[in-house]
């Protein structure tokens, strides 16, 4: 089984980016409260070729230039197939026609190929018949120029020209000298990204058991989490059931409660009026007599014959007529007793409704240590159901496949790492043979592309316009040579040249269209997944060698997607074909006889409800009469003054009145009974005011306490019916409602755990990332990034150099003339318009 991992890797040691991505396809559920360990990975993500993909990408325009037809899968599919056969009859029409498709798609690299061939064929025949020309002072070889009108105008155009082709072709250069670093830099890199790839295939390897051991031990979580519940059935059960019932019964406990607390304020403000009421008779009739005696005082006072006399007469009178103000309140001696209606609260009372709603009350708080005295047995059952799940959960996990599928490819890591290992250092050596040649090439180039610019600079710098022909400087005639010398390196190298372009074209392009680009948009997947393909009797060449059924759908490309993904192994190779972990992890099968043990759980409730007595005492309550008393009556005496005036003003009136009069027995006598009314109103009246605002107070308790008493009892009572028939009608239904939600919670822990452990075994154990990546490092990377890619600059580079050589050594040869000096110039006479030749040659 481990087939699958081994030929992703080996695949990828023949590679897109790095992989990285989530789960598969296969949604987990949406709260998980497992999670495994998080396993890091050294080798990353991504790569980027950085500033310089910029020029891989020009590479790349120009080959979808070259070649821009579509990846020939049904093409590749045919020669793979005819691959397979033992002898290729070549004169067979679908091989003709298969070839033709192949030249067909190949036409673009075909004809640069050719192009190439001609060049190469071409340059050193023409450089040597060039050279022979020259030789026999032809193709511009004779030492003598031609005097034109525009010959300063084609000067400048020639040198301008190649001006613009050597800069062309140090481009080219550059590219070269840049990919040839780039190789070597990017293959030393090799060893190091190998390294990173098998680490995290072993890192693969190690994890998988610990996180095999991490799904064990989260069953000891589900369980401690089961055990904890079972421990708290009294708040987990219990509480649910009291949570149920306290909105249909605590309100109405609570408005009884309130009621009783009422009954007690009603007797104690009856108490305290019956007692004010007493008090007040008495301080009245006291009241009363004072006020008796004091008028008797005064009016004895008044027989003074001082009165007799003007103007003091007129002040006795006055006296005289107040004095039938000082009366006591004769009312405050007739209200009415309360004594009847306080002994009926005291009947009331005798009944103790308080306590009859604190049993309610804790007749509610008792049913979470019911519950759990009900349903000791059943705990201690479904505890030993629990126990025995655990083993069954270790047997699964010990049978699954993956172990065995590690343990084989953990073999093919070790032998391909010390294949890697023992192979690399050849590697490096090529590499550095390909360095060295590399350099040469550019350092070749460069130098004839020096020649030039050396020719341009000193025919530019050292050329006289003044000068004849003959005449030129030393600088001059040596930029002409430079030029010459650049014009015979460019024949004899430029051939030799265009053939390492052509053989490295030939080889780059055709793996960066056949290999990189179809592996990048999985096409190069398709072909490997065609039915029949890899092997005629197979359908699905995966599927036959894994499960020895190729009808079945596996295919390369999901194998590489799942992994990209870090899928686990278990779903990506759809191991449930071998060893179907659903039928081993059968949630009802594991939950039934927690189910059953949870199904036998009984609670029994009795919730108690005031009573029969504690509903009498209310209705006695309310036909007590305090809601029919007279209250006006008491509340308008305490408005009242308890005497017929203020004393206090009184006396200080009085006081004044025997100060207008003359010294003597009369004006003392008055003074003191001034006085003595000032005694009363301390004595008597402030009593009497402050019994009045107590008798007060206790009228406004009752009155709040009667009002509407009647229907508040009467909603009472009817609340309490309500609530009785909710207790008997649905306490039943509340119990098995609440019991089936306790006993979905326990099994849920237990669903929930089996159906993370499926999903985990499934979508995460061992996923299969590191193989994805080790294949993309491979062939993306390695393959197409660490040499494809500077190869394809390097030829792409050095072509371009080569090609504009041509045009570049034909500027050159036109240019000298102008720079050489020159044997011979052409003579012209004054008179004749004729050209003659200088007599010397």
């Amino acid at each position: 089984m481990a087939l699958v991992l081994s030929s992703l890797l080996l695949l990828g040691l023949c590679g897109n980016s790095f992989s990285g991505g989530q789960p598969s396809s296969t949604d987990a559920p949406k709260a998980w409260n497992y999670e495994l360990p998080a396993t890091n990975y050294e080798t990353q993500d991504s790569h980027t070729a950085g500033p310089i993909g910029i020029l891989f990408e020009l590479v790349h325009i120009f080959l979808y230039v070259v070649q821009p037809r579509d990846f020939p899968e049904d093409t590749l599919r045919k020669v793979i197939q005819k691959a397979r056969e033992s002898k290729i009859d070549y004169d067979k029409p679908e091989t003709l026609i298969l070839g033709l498709k192949i030249i067909y798609y190949e036409a673009g690299i075909i004809l640069c190929s050719v192009l190439g061939l001609l060049f190469i064929i071409l340059m050193p025949l023409v450089g040597y018949f060039f050279c022979m020309c020259r030789c026999c002072n032809k193709c511009g070889g004779e030492m003598h120029q031609r005097q034109k009108e525009n010959g300063l105008f084609l000067r400048k155009c020639f040198a301008i020209s190649l001006l613009v082709i050597c800069i062309i072709i140090s481009i080219g250069i550059f590219c070269g000298f840049v990919a040839n670093h780039q190789v070597r830099t990017r293959i030393k890199r090799s060893r190091k990204l190998a390294d990173s790839n098998f680490k995290d295939l072993r890192t693969l390897l190690n994890e998988t058991p610990e996180q095999i051991k991490y799904i064990l031990a989260q069953y000891n979580t589900t369980k401690d989490k089961a055990f904890s519940d079972l421990n708290s059935i009294n708040s987990v059960l219990g509480g649910g059931i009291l949570d149920r019932l306290r909105p249909n019964i605590i309100p109405v406990l609570d408005e009884i409660k309130s009621m009783a607390t009422a009954i007690k304020e009603t007797k104690e403000a009856l108490e305290n009026m019956n007692s004010t009421l007493k008090s007040l008779h008495q301080q009245s009739t006291q009241l009363s007599s004072s006020l008796t005696s004091v008028k008797t005082s005064l009016r004895a006072s008044l027989n003074d014959p001082l009165c007799s006399v003007r103007p003091s007469s007129e002040t006795c009178n006055s006296i005289r007529l107040s004095l039938s103000q000082l009366n006591s309140n004769p009312e405050l001696r007739q209200l009415p007793s309360v004594d009847a209606e306080l002994d009926k609260v005291n009947d009331v009372l005798r009944t103790d409704l308080d306590g009859l709603v604190q049993q309610g009350y804790q007749s509610l708080n008792d049913i979470p240590d019911r519950v759990q005295s009900q349903t000791k047995t059943v705990v201690a059952g479904i505890k030993r159901v629990l126990n025995s799940i655990g083993s069954d959960i270790d047997n699964v996990t010990q049978h699954l496949p993956i172990q065995d599928i590690l343990s084989e490819f953990s073999v093919y890591v070790n032998n391909t790492e010390s294949y890697i290992h023992r192979n690399l250092p050849t590697l490096e050596e090529y590499d550095s043979y390909w360095w060295l040649g590399g350099l040469v090439i550019c350092s070749l180039l460069t130098l004839i592309v020096i020649f030039y610019y050396l020719g341009l600079l000193c025919g530019v710098c050292g050329y006289d316009r003044h000068a004849t022909p003959t005449t030129r400087g030393c600088v001059s005639n040596t930029g002409g040579v430079f030029l010459m010398v650049g014009v015979g390196l460019s024949f004899l190298f430029c051939w030799i040249l265009m053939i390492i372009v052509v053989l490295t074209f030939v080889f780059g392009a055709n793996v960066e269209k056949l290999i990189c680009e179809p592996y990048t948009s999985k096409e190069f997947f398709r072909v490997l997944d065609t039915p029949y393909l890899l092997n005629e009797d197979w359908e699905y060449y995966l599927s036959g060698k894994l499960f020895n059924k190729s009808e079945m759908k596996l295919t390369f490309q999901q194998v590489y997607s799942d992994c990209k993904k870090n899928r686990g192994t278990y779903g990506t190779l759809h191991l449930e074909n071998s060893f179907d972990i659903s039928d081993y992890l059968n949630i009802n099968e594991h939950t039934a006889s927690i189910s059953s043990e949870l199904e036998s759980l009984k609670v029994n409730l009795n919730i108690f409800l005031l009573g029969a007595a504690g509903r009498k005492s209310l209705q006695d309550f309310a036909a007590c009469g305090i809601d029919r008393m007279n209250y006006d009556t008491y509340l308008a005496q305490t408005g009242k003054s308890p005497a017929g005036v203020n004393l206090l003003s009184f006396a200080y009136d009085l006081e004044a009145k025997a100060n207008s009069l003359p010294p003597g027995n009369l004006r003392n006598s008055l003074k003191r009974d001034a006085q003595t009314i000032k005694t009363i109103h301390q004595q008597r009246v402030l009593p009497i005011e402050q019994s009045l605002s107590t008798l007060y107070q206790s009228v406004k308790i009752l009155q709040r306490t009667g009002n509407g008493l009647l229907e508040r009892v009467n909603r009472i009572l009817a609340s309490l019916d309500f609530a009785q028939n909710f207790i008997t009608n649905n306490i039943s239904s509340v119990i098995i409602e609440e019991t089936k939600k306790y006993r979905k919670t326990i099994i849920g822990y237990f669903e929930h755990y089996m159906q993370w452990i499926e999903f985990s075994i499934s979508e995460k154990v061992a996923s299969c990332k590191p193989v994805a990546t080790a294949l993309d490092t491979a062939v993306d990377v390695f393959l197409c990034s660490y040499i494809i890619d500077p190869l394809n600059l390097f030829w792409f580079g050095i072509g371009k150099a080569t090609v504009f050589l041509l045009p570049a050594l034909i500027f050159a040869v036109k240019l000298a003339k102008y720079y050489r000096r020159m044997d011979s110039e052409d003579v012209y006479d004054d008179v004749e318009t004729i050209p003659m030749k200088n007599p010397s040659h």
